[in-house]
């Protein structure tokens, strides 16, 4: 007989021991073997459903664990029969005899996982569930320069990376392609500014004028340490030319479009709202004071997985909340790596309901700039969400040409700004860029750069040549002078870029923009919603085209969560009515196995068959993880809450917003009352925009006092949270709004209801794709090369020989 251990840890180092794996057992039976000592301590790396020994320490001396030393004392007593009476050696049973029938103790002072953010519940329920969508924080705004090009240097770069073929499109986004062109761009920008009037064409000093924004951009931080630029080359023409070896003609590109997309990184303030806002999920989702779930974690009794888009403000986001809610230290990059799978068919993109965006937007233009009083046929007085339109102010078309001629104010001061810091440029170097920033290091903080505001200067990596470009475009854009027309889709933008300005830019004291703001926030809160739906009906369509495959894996988490838990309500009450007189440690591992062979059946006889989005959370794994009921110290060993983290962009937000609040005006639902009540239903009127980290919130409660049968067993609670909002200006943040129920106090859906109203707009489990490995994590989770790769991720082994060259 062998003694082993294993013990999971936290952060104030408590242990827990856990069940082993058959495969575990035998591998501890080997590494005694070969230490030939029975007692033995060692590490164990459990990944991707496999283990490995990682570390192997000897005698092992394990404080305060009574598993430990009942252990120890089993194999001493085994040694001594075998000593001395081996005839009884194999007759006595391998556990203590006082542990035979002695009941699980459970710990004093744990609580029930029933009490949360609002209200409490009764004794009877147990949180099973926690699902979260959650909006990216606080980022600087997105820009994009357009510019045709016809230099040869562009056009031969173009082709370069595009494998010579003159009419497929490139992207330029590694750090090799971004130099290249950095390195073309700076010999194509002239050194010096010409006058307006030396121009014989104005787009002559258009062109020139967006490629020093394109050479200012590629320059920023001096090197391109972390991905957030990049470039597309798109071939608008084409001619034929003989080919180099005179052998026939062939075709060669002679204009271009160029896209360089930019900015849109998470600030400072983006990652200190995402790790508080962490913190605040893991004391106030779950129970314990704040430890609650540090333990329900620690003891391998929390399901957790973490999901994000594909862009790096979501990604960062998201890592930053793992970080606050699961209490951990170090940089985001590791975290984002072992933590966050990315799902960019799930949580990207708008090309779905692409179509019915630009009708509604073709609407909206309509209703704004036409001054057309707003139609109430679809509402009333006491529904005024249910109108065409609706929450539009009713003088946008007012305050459509203030909106302009504030805009233009304030762009001319940062031009005077900009003409300042060009005059500087040109009189060091045309190549250099003062003060040098770095993005990517600038992610790993949460303070502000006083240096940089001490010295006047913009926030974060933008000049003043950035930030002159930035406000130009949106004056050009916003208004046509020649056609005379507005284009009301460019106001979230001017409000975008004004609100980041008033929050991290407020010391450079722009005149007239808190006018700025006021403005283009009233137009923004009327736009900004009715662009993903102008009536109820075309925001329900629109938001469950956006949102289905979001929709479809909410479903499959519940479902996943409701059948594990009945699961293991139907054991729990087999065991209570058979004897227990034995309970061996082979006892513990048919309790797993029967427990894993339930679940299998129980999923094969689910109505959504048996796929799921969580076939990488490997089933088996769950019930195999598991603690030692006999010896944990916990109340309820048996016990397991699943969370699954969404994190997204403003567009999922409102998208499975709208359909909370109307899918039951669908034809297939028409009778059902909301799953929102009318009181939440006037307070989303209001509320206008869903800011930075705002949230939706879905938890499940199981009543263990109700029959497994009954519907009302399983029952969902819903809230929301509006996100960030302006706080004083010095702080350079924006604290998160607390949750509101989207329900009447005591009255909530069933699961079963949940599912009803969902399911018209959610992909079904069936046509999910299979699951894959994200494209950009792709080399850290491979079964078959995973110890390799943990050595390949170590520091020493990339700097090895540099080390041993300093003598290290």
């Amino acid at each position: 007989m062998y003694s082993f251990l294993m013990q999971v840890y936290c952060n104030q180092k408590v242990r827990y021991p856990v069940l082993l794996t058959p495969n575990e057992k035998q591998m501890a039976r080997d590494v005694c073997i070969a230490f030939r000592q029975a007692v033995c301590g060692f590490d164990l790396l459990r990944c991707e459903g496999r283990s490995y020994v990682c570390d192997v320490n000897g005698w092992s001396f394990v404080k305060n664990s009574y598993k430990y030393y009942d252990d120890s004392a089993c194999v001493l007593r085994k040694m001594l029969l075998d000593a001395k009476a081996p005839h009884l050696s194999s007759a006595i049973p391998p556990t203590l005899p006082w542990k035979v029938n002695e009941p699980v103790q459970p710990s004093e002072g744990l609580t029930r996982q029933g009490s949360g953010i609002i209200g409490r519940f009764g004794q009877s329920e147990e949180l099973r569930c926690v699902i979260a969508i959650i909006r990216h924080g606080d980022r600087t705004p997105k820009q994009k320069v357009k510019l045709k090009v016809t230099e040869e240097k562009l056009l031969n770069l173009m082709l370069k990376y595009n494998g010579g073929r003159p009419r497929s499109e490139t992207k330029l986004k590694s750090a090799v392609q971004l130099q290249d062109l950095l390195d073309a761009t700076r010999i194509l920008v002239p050194r010096t500014r010409p006058g307006r009037e030396s121009d014989s064409e104005a787009e002559d000093f258009e062109h020139a004028e967006k490629l020093r924004q394109v050479k200012a951009v590629l320059e920023e931080g001096g090197h391109f340490s972390g991905i957030y630029r990049k470039v597309q080359l798109k071939p608008l023409k084409w001619v034929k030319v003989p080919k180099s070896n005179g052998e026939g003609e062939e075709e060669r590109p002679v204009e271009a479009l160029m896209v360089l997309k930019y900015g849109g990184v998470l600030t400072h303030a983006g990652r200190k709202q995402a790790e508080e806002l962490g913190r605040y999920f893991r004391n106030n989702m779950y129970p314990g004071e704040g430890t609650g779930l540090l333990r329900l974690h620690s003891t391998y009794r929390h399901d957790l997985k973490i999901y994000s888009s594909d862009e790096g403000r979501v990604q960062m986001s998201a890592a930053a909340f793992a970080k606050g809610l699961l209490d951990l230290e170090g940089q985001l990059t590791p975290i984002l790596v072992s933590l966050v799978s990315k799902d960019s068919s799930m949580l990207d993109g708008l090309d779905n309901a692409s179509s019915e965006m630009e009708e509604a937007k073709a609407r909206l233009n309509e209703i704004i700039t036409s001054a057309a009083k707003i139609v109430h046929s679809n509402g009333s007085s006491e529904c005024p969400w249910m109108t065409d339109g609706a929450g539009l102010p009713s003088n946008a078309s007012e305050l459509l040409p203030k909106l302009v001629t504030l805009t233009k104010k304030v762009t001319e001061q940062v031009r005077l700004l900009a003409k300042d810091e060009d005059e500087e440029l040109t009189e060091t170097s045309s190549y250099e860029v003062i003060p040098p920033y770095d993005q990517a290091k600038a992610l790993g903080k949460i303070n502000i750069d006083i240096d940089r505001i001490d010295a006047g200067l913009p926030c974060g990596s933008e000049g003043f040549l950035l930030m002159y470009a930035r406000w130009k475009k949106l004056e050009r854009d916003l208004y046509n002078e020649r056609k005379v027309r507005f284009d009301i889709t460019q106001i979230p933008d001017v409000y975008d870029s004004c609100k980041y300005d008033l929050l991290h830019n407020a010391h450079l004291n722009l005149e007239g923009l808190d006018e700025l703001f006021k403005v283009s926030q009233l137009l923004a809160d009327g736009v900004i919603p009715n662009e993903y739906g102008i009536n109820p009906k075309q925001r329900l369509k629109i938001g469950s085209k956006i949102a289905r495959r979001l929709l479809g894996k909410i479903l499959i988490d519940l479902r996943n969560t409701r059948e594990e838990a009945i699961s293991v309500a139907e054991l729990k009450c087999n065991e209570d009515q058979q004897s227990t007189s034995k309970k061996s440690e082979k006892e513990d591992t048919d309790y797993q196995l029967k427990l894993s062979i339930k679940n299998d059946d129980v999923r094969r006889t689910s109505t959504t068959s048996d796929i799921s989005m969580d076939q990488d959370d490997d089933d088996d794994k769950e019930t195999k993880y598991r603690l030692d009921p006999k010896y944990a110290n916990v109340k309820t060993p048996g016990r397991h809450v699943r969370t699954r983290l969404y994190f997204t962009s403003e567009s999922h937000i409102h998208s499975l917003m709208n359909v909370l609040r109307y899918c039951n005006l669908d034809e297939s639902l028409q009778g059902e009352d909301s799953l929102v009540c009318q009181n939440a239903l006037e307070r989303l009127y209001k509320t206008k925009e869903l800011d930075y980290m705002s949230y939706i919130v879905l938890r499940m409660f199981e009543n263990t006092e109700v029959a497994l049968e009954d519907p009302k067993r399983f029952r969902i609670e819903m809230t929301f949270s509006r996100g960030a909002d302006l706080s004083p200006l010095e702080e350079h943040t924006l604290p998160i709004m607390g949750p509101e129920r989207l329900q009447e106090v005591g009255s909530y859906p069933t699961l079963e209801k949940m599912e009803m109203m969902f399911r018209p707009f959610a992909m079904p489990a069936e046509d999910f794709p299979p699951p894959s490995t994200p494209a950009g994590f792709s080399g850290y989770f491979s079964k078959s090369a995973v110890l390799e790769r943990l050595v390949n991720l170590w520091p020493f082994h990339k700097h090895d020989k540099h080390a041993s060259a300093n003598g290290k």
